[in-house]
């Protein structure tokens, strides 16, 4: 974990922080500050279900067909398309995927056929307020009655066009309208990763992190993705920490990790407890402050040396539990994270870039990658136990990358902008003889000509290629999805 300077934050006003009294930090600014109340939690022997601190908010989307009036003549998708055949099926489809995403589905139960049709179900997701709307095209000429949709229900909106429903020039507009998604497709994936999407807002909205810095506490929202932060004292974990005796599930969890490593190197058995300790002090302070996420300065209290042991594996666990736990208070890099778990369903790994420049390659280096990148349901990679590499305290696991598999890395710059690179993995970093942080993944980008231009710092790479589901993400939310510059800004390169 390298040092990193802290960057204005972008907030704003939320009607949703009840029984707080808000406050206005300053005329221009981009936030609103709220103080928070400290509240009793349970006591240091009390175990806390993880699975209760991950967000399950109820997500609600209304749908429909549009269709011209029957029997059609001439136009696509032509007189020998099985409307109700190919309705049958995408309403199925559309139905597998709700449910799948545990998202509530309202499907009008016939096709809208006229323009007054279209504009009384308009008025009906005024009046119900969905968090989003899907119309399914049926004919090629419904292309305005979806435009007047996406500009008049005020929800975002995921317009799915089968192939025969469009041209170009059809999709070309309205793919570019804010809140839009258009899929024109035969695949109901690319509906699915708009309906990622919209779960991923609900769960944004009804997150509060725990930002663990400073001497102050306070309670700020995140503009645009609606995600309340707390900041409460940095030494309100290192506290907790010490009144936090090596229970049961402590010894439990510490064998566990010692089981399942491919290797331990440095780490002895106490000091697998002393991180089994980080992870259950990490629980019991989310249920105390009514939090879902965390992000702290780690490297800060393992300076001033207020804990015997880097959170770093604890924050793996919670990690490949759905749990975000971020590094060094970096909150974007948090909100990051969030949008590897809440959209992809696997854990991130917040990194420091690397340039090797002699491969072109980057090396994605820190200490609290997740092991189960395939997935939170999938098998775990392997891991080796090592100590954290710039103190030699406690336990840090490398994770082993798959080597020839695609990655994905995002950054939010803020609210309102994501850096979105793609890569694959080339290998894993030795430390030693390298030296850095144990997890080193080394990556060859995707069209990106000069590995010194890579954009941001503490990106978070994930497992696969995720870009049209992150591209649905920002289409249907306005956040504007950048990436790093393809050839050389560097002279003479």
């Amino acid at each position: 974990m390298c040092r990193q300077h802290q960057c204005d934050v972008c907030w704003n006003r939320r009607d949703c922080l009840k029984l707080m009294s808000v406050s206005a930090v300053g005329s221009g600014l981009w936030f609103t500050s709220v103080q928070a109340s400290q509240q009793e939690g349970p006591a240091p022997t009390d175990y806390v279900d993880v699975n209760a601190l991950r967000p399950k908010p109820d997500v609600r989307v209304m749908a429909c067909f549009l269709e011209f009036p029957r029997p059609y003549w001439l136009g696509w998708p032509g007189t020998a398309y099985d409307l109700d055949a190919r309705q049958a099926e995408f309403r199925s489809q559309l139905e597998a995927s709700c449910s799948r995403l545990g998202i509530n589905l309202a499907m009008e139960p016939a096709p809208i056929n006229s323009e007054p049709g279209v504009a009384a179900w308009i008025k009906k997701i005024q009046a119900e307020k969905p968090h989003g709307a899907v119309v399914i095209l049926q004919h090629f000429g419904t292309w305005g009655w979806a435009t007047l949709v996406a500009k008049e229900a005020g929800v975002p909106l995921i317009i799915w066009s089968p192939i025969g429903m469009a041209f170009t020039g059809h999709v070309a507009g309205p793919a570019r309208m804010p809140g839009v998604h258009v899929v024109s497709s035969m695949d109901v994936v690319g509906v699915e990763d708009g309906l990622r999407a919209v779960r991923a807002k609900r769960m944004f909205e009804e997150t509060r992190v725990l930002w663990i810095r400073g001497n102050d506490r306070s309670e700020t929202v995140v503009e645009r993705l609606g995600t309340k932060v707390r900041a409460i004292p940095r030494d309100t974990f290192n506290q907790e920490f010490d009144k936090q005796p090596v229970t049961d599930e402590v010894r439990e969890l510490a064998a566990q990790l010692r089981r399942g490593a491919a290797k331990i190197v440095e780490p002895n058995e106490q000091d697998t407890l002393n991180a089994m300790r980080t992870y259950v002090t990490a629980k019991r302070l989310l249920v105390r402050e009514q939090a879902h996420a965390l992000s702290m300065d780690c490297l800060g209290m393992v300076e001033a040396r207020l804990v015997p042991t880097p959170p770093c594996a604890g924050w793996t666990l919670l990690q490949d539990q759905g749990i975000t736990a971020g590094c060094e208070a970096d909150l974007f890099g948090a909100l990051s994270l969030m949008l590897t778990s809440y959209l992809l369903d696997r854990p991130g790994f917040i990194n420091d870039p690397v340039p090797e420049t002699v491969h072109n390659t980057l090396i994605a280096a820190h200490c609290t990658s997740g092991t189960r990148i395939n997935g939170f349901a999938n098998e775990p990679a392997p891991y080796v136990l090592r100590n954290h590499s710039e103190s030699a305290l406690g336990v840090a696991m490398q994770v082993l990358w798959p080597e020839g598999q695609p990655v994905t890395l995002v950054r939010f710059t803020g609210p309102n902008e994501l850096i979105v690179d793609t890569g694959k993995v080339v290998g894993n970093v030795q430390t030693p003889p390298a030296g850095g942080c144990r997890t080193s993944v080394e990556i060859q980008m995707d069209d990106v000509e000069d590995c010194r231009d890579v954009r941001g710092f503490h990106q978070v790479v994930t497992l696969g290629n995720h870009r049209p589901t992150l591209r649905a993400f920002c289409s249907l939310y306005g956040v504007k999805m950048t990436r790093s510059p393809r050839f050389s800004t560097f002279e003479g390169a």
